[in-house]
Parts: structure tokens; C-alpha cells; sequence
């Protein structure tokens, strides 16, 4: 039975800048010991290995920002990337978010330096204002849900971060997507995060549908070179393989 596929217009997009000269500049299988070409911040989350991937497990204890956990490449990465895994989904959360990261830095004020490695340690507890405050990047939310009781419709969401200004007010990349039939326990889904110029491309394939978004940066400075980061809110849990990241060759 052929797959579902949702929102052809971004996804024909999506598939023509697919086609575009990109060169592989990391990969992990997963399999081998992470601290490698990753580093953690928090202490409680923790990271492990299995002959299927990678699992990252945040904290168990629901608003406790010492629960949440972000796990970053070593390498930085410059201009447009294509950035891809297998993910599946671990928890049976009905709140909270997992989180890609895309070229994070400081944001240059002391004590966050442009080098996020090198203020690692303000970010031994990983509460969600070290990053959306103090870091340029963009955020891409996926298997996400709010954190209250009334709402538990999923979505997809891009966010520019801009240091030290109105927090997370006015970082939204519109449009905002809420997908049916994804990211379900113990699924394997692939995903493709595509960053190219002010746009933000995405695709995620399971066994049953494709579905596509593309959300754009409109009025905000551009993004264009730092780490790659991993982020599981408190409760969240999930394994990962195959992780490649290309920019253009």
C-alpha cells in the first residue's frame, strides 16, 4: 500500500533542494561510545547503547529543570545543512518536547561566549532560559506537545533564538504544523532537517505516511554556523541512529 503523503507543495520543495550538491561532514552509527563526538549537558539525563541505536533519557520528574538534557556534537557546522536520523519514540509522554538545535551559539555576552563548549558548565542544570536567552540558533520542536492538561495536540515548530531580548515572544518561524499518526511509541520514524539561506525544511517518513513542512525566517538575523544539539525535555525518551549531517559540497 503506497505511503500518505501530507503537504505536496512543501514537499515538492523539499525534494527538489534534496537533489542539491551536499557532502557528508559527520556521522554516527550510534553504535560506539558517544563521548566520541558528543558532549552533555545536564547530570541526570542519560545517554546508552544497544545493537539498534542510541537512547537518551531525560529525568522522570516533570517541571525539575535539572531533568532536561542536551546532547551536542563536538563539531561545528557552517552554512546550509541537511541534517538526518532514525528516531524512535521511547516515552509515552502526553507533554513536553523533543528539540533539534541547529548551529547553536553563544550569545556573546560574558559569560556565554560564541563557543557553547566553553560555558558548558553554566548549563550543568539545562532549564530551557540558558538556551532560548543566552544562545543564537534555531530550534526545531518534533514529537512535541504543550505542557499542560487542556491540550495534547501535537505539532512541529521552528524557532529563531534571539539572546537576551523578550525570550521566546516573536522567536516563532511560521508556519506551525500539527501532524496525526506520528512519532508513536516504539515507531521508527526517519527524519531530514534541511537549513538552507533564512528557510528551514523538514521531512518525516514512518511505515504508514511523508510528511512535509517548511517554515521561513522572515525578519530575524540569519543563522549560519555552530554545534547541532539533541534536547529531551524532562520525561522524554528516545533512541537514535544512523545521525548524518551534510552541508554543501
Amino acid at each position: 500500500m503506497p505511503k500518505k503523503i501530507l503537504n505536496k507543495k512543501e514537499g515538492e520543495s523539499f525534494e527538489s533542494i534534496l537533489k542539491e550538491n551536499w557532502k557528508e561532514r559527520f556521522l554516527d552509527s550510534c553504535e560506539q561510545d558517544w563521548k566520541k563526538k558528543w558532549f552533555l549537558d545536564g547530570e541526570i539525563g542519560t545517554v546508552s547503547h544497544d545493537p539498534k541505536g542510541m537512547t537518551l533519557t531525560a529525568g522522570s520528574e516533570f517541571k525539575n529543570d535539572a531533568h532536561h538534557m542536551v546532547l551536542w556534537t563536538k563539531d561545528i557546522f557552517e552554512g546550509d545543512l541537511k541534517i538526518e536520523y532514525d528516531y524512535t519514540r521511547l516515552d509515552n509522554a502526553r507533554k513536553c518536547v523533543n528539540i533539534l538545535y541547529v548551529q547553536a551559539t553563544g550569545s556573546g555576552e560574558h559569560p556565554y561566549t560564541y563557543d557553547i563548549y566553553e560555558s558548558r558548565a553554566l548549563r550543568k542544570v539545562p532549564a530551557m532560559k540558558e538556551y532560548f536567552d543566552k544562545m543564537n540558533c534555531y530550534h526545531i520542536s518534533y514529537a512535541a506537545f504543550g505542557n499542560n492538561d487542556e491540550s495534547v495536540e501535537q505539532y512541529i515548530r521552528a524557532r529563531r533564538y534571539m539572546p537576551h531580548q523578550t525570550g521566546l515572544k516573536g522567536s516563532d518561524l511560521k508556519p506551525d504544523y500539527f501532524p496525526e499518526g506520528l512519532f508513536a511509541h516504539g515507531e521508527k520514524h526517519h527524519l531530514v532537517f534541511i537549513k538552507k539561506e533564512r528557510d528551514i525544511y523538514v521531512k518525516v517518513e514512518n511505515d504508514s505516511q511523508i510528511y512535509y513542512c517548511h517554515m521561513q525566517n522572515t525578519a530575524l538575523p540569519p543563522v549560519q554556523s555552530g554545534r547541532i544539539g539533541l534536547r529531551h525535555m524532562f520525561t522524554r525518551s528516545a533512541k537514535y541512529r544512523n545521525i548524518q549531517i551534510c552541508n554543501k559540497g
